[in-house]
């Protein structure tokens, strides 16, 4: 009975070393071909984003306060496709959206923007509703046109900065190329994937839109980061449970992004239409992030340690 017994008990024992030999035989044999999706991805919407830049002359679509214009949020419930087909018929680069209660649907704003000024466009939109707009049933946000490209350049220029400082800081953080190259891959296709996002959608960006991209540099770094630190500074396990162990953390941090952000953006009624952007910009990016980091970066780096023979 005894006996039987540790037959048994070795048996078990077998099975799950043979169990965890396939969990590492089927990582082994797939993590270089994990690589294709995302880079083929990252192509895709590189080709996308020339192709947006040769038809536009900008890799964005810009709202007034980065081009210059006028902003007319108006508290009420119109047509807008009538609204938009009225103002286009007197002026040029009109763009109206609906504000709406995600829970009912009931519209509770409508936004329109237009590179036109107020003193052009508000009498057109009062015309057209019948009466005059007041503070109380509208707001009106004016910005040059030399204002607005000169604080669009200014912010580009800070986010070219912040990604360079970041790659900086990551290269003496690890002193390896070729770790420290997959952290910035990482973070590069994280802001490309969710810049065509945005244009396929066709949101005019705004200020905070721009800031929400200088926010999605710091969030695309922390888990590279710590996948990068858990295989290559610690020691004691493989790498496969390095990279395991990773995962199991920063899927919780990213998830734990996402439940923040998605929520606010779909549930949440009486933002700012700036607000939603943010949220949009930092949902899209984490989502790509998740793709960038556990296969494209998580891929490189085990290639990299297999190289190295980094147990």
């Amino acid at each position: 009975m005894e006996q039987n017994n540790q037959e048994q008990h070795q048996h078990h024992q077998t099975l799950t070393v043979a169990s965890r030999e396939d969990k590492k035989h089927w990582y082994d044999k797939w993590y270089k071909k994990m690589l294709l999706p995302p880079v083929i991805l990252l192509i895709i919407c590189l080709i996308y984003l020339f192709s947006f830049y040769s038809n536009n002359g900008d890799i964005i679509y810009k709202d007034s306060s980065l081009s210059g214009g006028t902003t007319i949020t108006l508290k009420a419930e119109l047509d807008v496709e009538a609204l938009e087909s009225y103002l286009k018929e007197n002026i040029e680069n009109v763009n109206i959206r609906k504000i709406a209660d995600i829970s009912t649907g009931k519209q509770i704003a409508i936004l329109i923007d237009s590179s036109a000024e107020p003193s052009v466009l508000k009498p057109l939109v009062e015309n057209f509703i019948g009466y005059n707009l007041t503070n109380e049933n509208s707001s009106v946000e004016f910005s040059g046109s030399s204002l607005g490209r000169n604080f669009y350049k200014q912010l580009i220029t800070a986010v070219i900065i912040s990604f360079i400082l970041m790659s900086l800081v990551i290269f003496a953080l690890f002193r390896t190329f070729i770790p420290c190259i997959a952290v910035i891959f990482a973070a590069f296709a994280d802001i490309v994937m969710t810049l065509a996002m945005v244009n396929i959608l066709g949101i005019r960006l705004s200020v905070a839109g721009i800031a929400a991209f200088l926010m999605l540099i710091g969030y695309s770094v922390d888990t590279d980061i710590l996948l990068t630190s858990a295989v290559l500074k610690k020691r004691g396990d493989t790498v496969n449970k390095r990279i395991h162990r990773a995962f199991k953390t920063g899927i919780f941090m990213t998830l734990t992004g996402l439940v923040a952000v998605i929520p606010a953006f779909l549930i949440v009624t009486g933002l700012p239409d700036s607000f939603r952007q943010i949220f949009l910009i930092l949902g899209g990016g984490l989502s790509a992030d998740i793709i960038n980091t556990w296969l494209t970066n998580a891929s490189i780096i085990k290639w990299y340690s297999d190289y190295k023979k980094i147990n």
